[in-house]
């Protein structure tokens, strides 16, 4: 991922959140504005990384009809020379560019290994690579285009067809894992604003009896205690949501990066529902 302007923008911005947000350490804003500073940071390079996964699944898409096109110009007796320039006006979405370029280098008189070749390299996808290579080997090696244009699209056919039955039979566990976090959630709420009041007024109780009513500094020292669990539910919810979001990423996409958008979700609702939480139970 390239860095831009507004990635900078954001990590400035979360900069001077953060600086505030250590001015402010003492008061009840200190770990809203840190929520915020994070979010205003990330936010830029997760949707950036959702956005990169979106185009990659749409190449493979592309790919996988220029691949039907050619095997239908081919079929019909053109070579595939012939037949990428033929098709090189269609329209395949962010492909198309690059469909474009193809066709030009083939009509510049650059051979067709090389054009393959430069075509692999700017898509930059590894399955659309190898099936890239397969077709350029077969047409050096004189074999029927044809056949072998088929055989490449109905792997990518395949391709697609598995992904999209795994993520619909995986997204029950998917949707347990999110109702298996909101369980979490509640139970650290009812922990930090039920349970953990009633802790420090039996030891507040007990300060009194123990050492009498003008014993001094039993209400800051509870008050202190209080504070310190309030931050580590927070960071335990955040931690929690950011190795569930990695979790559920990895079972529903296939790899770690697919699971950044689901732990920048869970780790801004966790924010979001602790901070609200607060306002109203704090």
């Amino acid at each position: 991922m390239k860095t831009t302007a507004i990635h900078w923008v954001a990590i400035g911005s979360s900069i001077l959140i953060l600086a505030l947000a250590v001015y402010l350490m003492e008061t009840k804003a200190f770990f809203v504005l840190m929520g915020v500073a994070v979010l205003v940071g990330v936010l830029p390079f997760v949707l950036g990384i959702m956005y990169e996964t979106r185009v990659e699944r749409e190449k493979e898409q592309m790919f996988l009809e220029f691949a039907r096109n050619l095997v239908e110009s081919v079929k019909a007796g053109n070579p595939i020379s012939k037949s990428i320039t033929n098709v090189k006006d269609k329209s395949y979405g962010v492909l198309s560019p690059h469909v474009k370029k193809l066709a030009n280098q083939i009509l510049l008189g650059i051979a067709l290994n090389t054009a393959f070749k430069t075509f692999a390299d700017d898509i930059g996808n590894k399955s659309i690579s190898r099936s890239i290579t397969l077709i350029g080997q077969a047409e050096r090696a004189g074999g029927d285009i044809g056949e072998i244009l088929e055989a490449v699209a109905g792997a990518v056919n395949t391709s697609d067809k598995l992904r999209k039955e795994r993520e619909a039979n995986i997204s029950a566990l998917v949707v347990q894992g999110y109702i298996i976090f909101f369980v979490f959630t509640i139970i650290i709420l009812v922990m930090q604003f039920k349970i953990l009041p009633l802790v420090e007024g039996i030891a507040f109780t007990g300060d009194i009896t123990n050492q009498g009513l003008s014993s001094p500094n039993v209400a800051g020292g509870n008050g202190s205690q209080g504070e310190s669990f309030t931050g580590s539910f927070l960071y335990l919810l955040l931690v929690q949501g950011f190795f569930s979001g990695l979790a559920i990423g990895k079972l529903s996409g296939g790899g770690v990066k697919s699971g950044v958008k689901h732990s920048f979700w869970l780790m801004f609702m966790s924010f979001f529902i602790s901070a609200i939480a607060g306002l109203i139970f704090g």
